[in-house]
């Protein structure tokens, strides 16, 4: 099972992801970008270097996307695989930046870079104002955290819309919830059938 846990930075995703990384040592746990050899390498140019071209951004995420598919998510379809971060994100950043308004265009490469594999489950984080900026303060904040909370809230209203219309399988995670809280919600959602 192909699951992908999304939301902006900072609404707690990796820490959840962290916990039960501890707890289940037999599940695949992997991140978008830099889940790949390659991959790490695109993150870094993305994250920490910059590109000028907003094409050559859009093209570097679908090739790590791409390539994650191929390399980890595809060989462990039969197994639980959780991804930080995956084509939810990837959609809802580039749409919140304004140079691309072709929204289908955007679902058609991803679809296209993800072989039609879309993740059974999704965990959505959703956040608030005063949480992303309680917790960006004292961090180093990356290119994209550096674009704002406005920003930041943009994405996750895309990112929850795009859950919808999609109709991909998902729960919403009040990100402001006590951590173990939380865990216990999602444990049973992956786990409960």
């Amino acid at each position: 099972m192909y699951i992908l846990f999304e939301g902006v930075d900072t609404c707690g995703k990796t820490t959840q992801i962290e916990l039960l990384k501890k707890e289940f040592k037999d599940l695949i746990f992997t991140k978008e970008p830099g889940g790949t050899k390659i991959g790490k390498e695109i993150r870094e140019i993305l994250l920490h270097k910059g590109v000028q071209s907003k094409e050559a951004e859009l093209f570097l995420f679908l090739a790590d996307r791409a390539e994650h598919f191929k390399e980890v998510i595809e060989p462990n379809l039969d197994k639980t695989v959780i991804s930080d971060r995956g084509f939810i994100s990837g959609i809802a950043y580039f749409l919140a930046n304004g140079d691309f308004q072709d929204k289908e265009f955007l679902i058609k490469l991803n679809k296209f870079a993800l072989k039609n594999s879309l993740p059974q489950k999704t965990v959505f984080f959703k956040t608030d104002k005063e949480t992303i900026k309680k917790r960006l303060k004292g961090k180093n904040e990356d290119m994209i955290e550096k674009r704002g909370i406005e920003y930041l809230l943009k994405v996750q209203n895309i990112m929850e819309s795009l859950l919808k219309e999609l109709k991909l399988e998902h729960i919403t995670i009040d990100s402001k919830k006590d951590i173990k809280e939380i865990n216990t919600i999602i444990k049973g959602y992956i786990f409960d059938d």
